[in-house]
């Protein structure tokens, strides 16, 4: 019985996986083209499983040497010459397994023996150019992890070779197609063997072309992955419905999408809205490797870190330029996407876990705690009490925060002092997001999805009436979209005259707004 896999590569024939093919149609143009090109994508992207079931598809038209330098130690990349001789070892093993013709495996044992270090790159050149003539189809030549090699300088040189020979192909033969998979974008590659002071941008591989085949997971793709599990265990839900939820939530980030079927599956959760809720809740809560290199990299680049904080808590639009240098991180390590030309998080759960992640990085403040010593009495028969919480919050907020207020300050932090006081009401059973088609500077739409049943807080800056009411239509179109019937509206007033605290409800277009002045 095949399971679903988030760990090493996936395998049709014992995982459960979303069709491919017609990503692996469009590489396969490019790779009859001849391109160069590099494949990055953040942690657990697919890459892999994407370059195995690549040599399958490919192998009837070409001879594919499909490789990965992984395990290897910095000794094999000091100089171009050790990455060379590494480089042919590795084909040299790859051509014995994989059965390649006896001329070829002749070739690589005649010029790899036993004990090579080195090999000059005009002697690596000429290997390449005869390894191609004997070939009788194409060779192409795909390089997973080529992260683990390019914390050294001999392998950006040994790419240099790659150039050359790419460049000079009407001499002598060279590869059809290189294709190399890591996280780190080519032209980024001096980012981890430079000091953030130096230049930080090289081209030695400028002849890659872009490679912007869209790698996340359709809802489509999904549902027809949860069909073949559904057929397998006799099962009936509405794969439909769970595979759009679900692409919802990962924005079809392969191992996010893999990691809750997974914990649906194990835990034997249902398939549907509440299951599916249960288990993003289980993934927020749980250690793995992606998150922990998320955790990894906003150590590591402080002013990613800060773009994000901006975005989440401060309402910022952020507009969208590769050139900017956080920008062009945060896109590399897929923490963003662009979006009608903002900068967003790239999906729901990586949005509450920096919104848990950052709120756990405080000291616990003095809402926090409130929230802490008050959540029992928010909910009712399984029933998050909304209303009360929002009554509550403002008795609270402006205990703490209104006497002597800096308005700025308020206005800066409104959303994480909120969700700071919310975190610990929903904490282990519930998560929230902020829906980034109404978050700017004034508005923020917060869905918190709490016991299989969604509620939404609209939060936002009061700037008079007028305005008040267009935000109130607004959310009662929002309500709609969602299908609930109430909606909760908690306003940041920073005019003296204003009464504070709960306002009477209002009835609009059938739906019940709850609004708070705080």
């Amino acid at each position: 019985m095949k399971t679903f896999n988030t760990t090493g590569t996936c395998r049709p024939n014992e995982h459960y996986m979303v069709d491919i093919t017609e990503r692996l149609e469009i590489i396969r143009g490019m790779v009859a083209q001849g391109n160069y090109f590099c494949v990055n994508r953040g942690r657990q992207y697919g890459k892999t499983t994407t370059l195995a079931a690549l040599a399958d598809f490919l192998q009837n038209d070409y001879c594919v040497f499909s490789i990965s330098f992984e395990g290897l130690d910095d000794s094999s990349f000091k100089s171009a010459s050790t990455v060379s001789a590494e480089f042919l070892k590795i084909l040299k093993r790859h051509a014995r397994v994989n059965g390649s013709s006896e001329a070829m495996q002749s070739l690589l044992k005649e010029v790899v023996p036993l004990g090579c270090k080195e090999i000059a790159s005009t002697d690596f050149t000429e290997v390449i150019d005869e390894l191609c003539t004997l070939s009788e189809k194409p060779v192409i030549v795909m390089i997973d992890e080529v992260d683990q090699a390019s914390n050294n300088d001999g392998f950006i040189t040994f790419l240099g070779v790659l150039r050359n020979m790419f460049l000079s192909r009407e001499m002598f033969r060279t590869f059809q197609s290189v294709i190399l998979a890591g996280v780190y974008d080519i032209k980024n590659l001096k980012l981890k063997i430079r000091t953030e002071d130096e230049h930080q941008y090289n081209s030695p591989w400028n002849i890659a072309v872009p490679f912007d085949v869209d790698m996340s997971l359709s809802a489509n793709g999904i549902s027809g992955m949860l069909a073949e599990y559904k057929a397998d265990h006799n099962l009936t839900f509405d794969e439909v419905f769970v595979g759009q939820m679900i692409r919802d939530y990962t924005a079809g980030y392969p191992f996010l999408v893999s990691r809750i079927c997974q914990i649906i599956d194990g835990e034997h959760y249902t398939w549907d809205k509440e299951g599916v809720l249960k288990a993003v809740n289980s993934l927020l809560k749980e250690s793995n490797t992606l998150f922990d290199d998320m955790q990894k990299k906003l150590t590591q680049f402080p002013g990613l870190s800060d773009m994000l904080k901006s975005i989440i808590f401060g309402g910022k639009r952020v507009p969208f330029n590769y050139y900017n240098h956080d920008i062009n991180i945060a896109v590399m390590f897929n923490f963003v996407k662009e979006e009608g030309g903002a900068t967003n998080i790239a999906c729901r759960i990586f949005e509450t876990w920096l919104y848990n992640y950052y709120i756990s990085l405080d000291k616990p403040s003095h809402i926090y705690q409130l929230g802490e010593y008050e959540k029992n009495q928010f909910v009712h028969d399984g029933f998050l009490d909304v209303r009360l919480l929002i009554e509550r919050f403002c008795v609270h907020f402006n205990e703490i925060y209104r006497p002597g207020h800096d308005d700025q300050f308020i206005e800066d932090n409104g959303r994480k002092i909120f969700l700071t006081y919310l975190r610990p009401i929903i904490n282990g059973i519930g998560n929230y997001y902020c829906e980034a088609q109404t978050r700017d500077l004034t508005r923020t739409d917060i869905i918190i999805d709490y016991l299989g049943q969604q509620y939404i807080v609209e939060l936002k800056i009061w700037r008079g009436q007028s305005y008040n009411e267009r935000g109130e239509k607004q959310l009662a179109e929002y309500l709609e979209r969602y299908n609930l019937q109430t909606g909760y509206m908690v306003s940041f007033c920073f005019s003296k005259t204003k009464k504070l605290g709960l306002l009477p409800p209002v009835e609009l277009n059938g739906r019940t707004l709850i609004e708070a002045i705080v």
